[in-house]
């Protein structure tokens, strides 16, 4: 049996999570681009909830963006599609299988820009949001509203607000909330400074400019689940032999949700009414603490152990999370040295603490295959962004090297060992197997190695102002620690050297 409208009463209660028939009669409300897992595993997860819950009483239209197979797959199930939840909370093993019922109806932008642009006639349309990854916030200067469709997704955008201000007459209250969830800092702002931009180049009136500033509201966002895709074989099969149902477009998620909204606009606030049904929405005047908790505990925590636990031998986070001293190291980085690095104003120690627990389980969750050698990806960037700060932060109020952090720091430049060269690509070596090193500073990092003395390696790597902004050898006694720990890494390895910190 496949999963589509027909069907949907034919599944089983005691399996899954089912709409009732009255959710297809609600009417479209948001107008989403993308089709991708984290929009629909977020903002989609959290509107189907609310339907259910009776709240915000909406659907959603997706544009599919990419020129990649057209909208067949979800026609062929009405838009339905099972969300299978897996992970802890706390110590509770959550799991749950969900069929999200909140997508109307998908269009490409490729086939049916027409269609696209009818949605903005509907004034109940009156939230857009999107993900059309970091490259979609672009300004294409070459790109026209009255192409069809726009090649760029500002200039799809632009197309439909134009629209929509000549069909209501520039009409105050015709106007969209805008909530982009592309993983790029101010992701709403940049998004306007750009449709701007485009409609400045194309000569667009001023008083259409003038409603895009006044009567939209650009929200920046920040949203933060772990979406991996489609269940794994053995999930997937388990679910739909319970179910009796197929679905071709299923995904996964862990437990865990975040989806941050800047406003303190009293109607986008109402119009983002599904908020009300789950805490994993979060509306505020500022966003900045969100960023904060996710960027230095989650982030950063990986940036400073994912070398140190690829180097151990360990392959996945979840691996690494299951052994005592891997675990401790992980844990102890993120609580006791990291968060107190955090505390300001806006994060309190408790928001720290209770942010470090959430990222604990999901760091244990056994149904995420997250690899190390994945988050190594521009490690020399991440580690800059991420954790110098904190280092400097760390050391305004103690006059000693955090030692984790140095093991963490140590590790990194082990890793970042370059041993050969070969076309342009760059690896280095661990158990006499070659790994891939992904990182710009790659070549910087094969000619300062070649020397093999760790003392002078550390002193060079700390110093390079161009790598870190500043001189990382001013923090007292920094450099000898991260040195000793790198010569343990290289005589000891790193299983040895946990095993002297716990």
């Amino acid at each position: 049996m496949q999963l589509n409208k027909k069907n949907i009463e034919l599944i089983k209660d005691d399996v899954v999570i089912k709409p009732t028939s009255l959710v297809f009669n609600l009417p479209e409300r948001v107008l989403q681009f993308g089709t991708g897992v984290l929009l629909r595993g977020l903002p989609d997860y959290f509107i189907d909830k609310a339907n259910k819950q009776n709240t915000f009483n909406g659907r959603v239209v997706v544009v599919k963006s990419t020129g990649n197979g057209g909208s067949d797959e979800f026609t062929q199930q009405d838009g339905l599609f099972t969300h299978v939840i897996k992970g802890y909370k706390g110590e509770t093993l959550v799991e749950e299988n969900i069929v999200n019922a909140s997508i109307s109806r998908v269009l490409s932008a490729k086939t049916e820009w027409n269609e696209v642009v009818k949605c903005a006639a509907n004034k109940e349309i009156n939230v857009i949001i999107s993900n059309t990854t970091e490259v979609g916030i672009v300004l294409d200067e070459n790109d026209s509203i009255h192409n069809n469709p726009p090649s760029s997704f500002p200039g799809k955008l632009l197309a439909l607000l134009y629209e929509r201000y000549k069909i209501f007459n520039g009409a105050k209250d015709a106007g969209f909330t805008i909530v982009p969830t592309e993983l790029i800092i101010d992701n709403g702002t940049k998004l306007k400074l750009i449709v701007l931009q485009l409609a400045a180049k194309l000569q667009l009136e001023d008083t259409f400019v003038e409603w895009i500033e006044t009567a939209n509201d650009f929200c920046n966002s920040l949203v933060d689940r772990i979406v991996p895709g489609k269940p794994s074989l053995e999930i997937q099969s388990a679910f739909e032999s319970a179910a009796g149902y197929k679905d071709e477009i299923a995904i996964m998620s862990e437990v865990y949700s975040l989806w941050a909204i800047e406003t303190s606009n009293p109607v986008s606030i109402e119009r983002l009414s599904f908020a009300k049904t789950d805490n994993g929405v979060v509306i505020a005047p500022n966003i900045n603490k969100f960023r904060e908790l996710k960027l230095r505990l989650l982030n950063g925590t990986h940036t400073l152990s994912c070398g140190l636990a690829f180097l151990a031998g360990f392959e996945t986070v979840k691996q690494a999370m299951n052994n005592r001293l891997m675990g401790l190291f992980v844990h102890d980085l993120m609580v006791h040295e990291l968060a107190p690095c955090i505390e300001s104003i806006e994060i309190s120690r408790l928001d720290a603490f209770e942010f470090a627990k959430n990222v604990i389980d999901r760091f244990r969750n056994p149904h995420i295959e997250h690899k190390w050698i994945s988050i190594t990806l521009n490690y020399t960037d991440k580690m800059k962004m991420r954790n110098v700060p904190l280092i400097i932060k760390h050391y305004e109020h103690h006059h000693e090297a955090p030692k984790l952090i140095a093991l963490g720091f140590a590790a990194y430049i082990l890793f970042m060992k370059v041993v050969k060269e070969d076309g342009g690509k760059y690896y280095g070596e661990y158990n006499k197997e070659s790994y891939l090193i992904q990182d710009p500073s790659a070549p910087y990092f094969y000619e300062l190695w070649k020397a093999g003395n760790t003392d002078e390696v550390v002193n060079t790597v700390l110093s390079n102002e161009s790598l870190w902004g500043t001189n990382l050898l001013a923090l007292p006694q920094f450099e000898r620690v991260v040195a000793a720990y790198l010569k343990q890494l290289i005589t000891k390895g790193a299983e040895t050297t946990l095993a002297t910190l716990f």
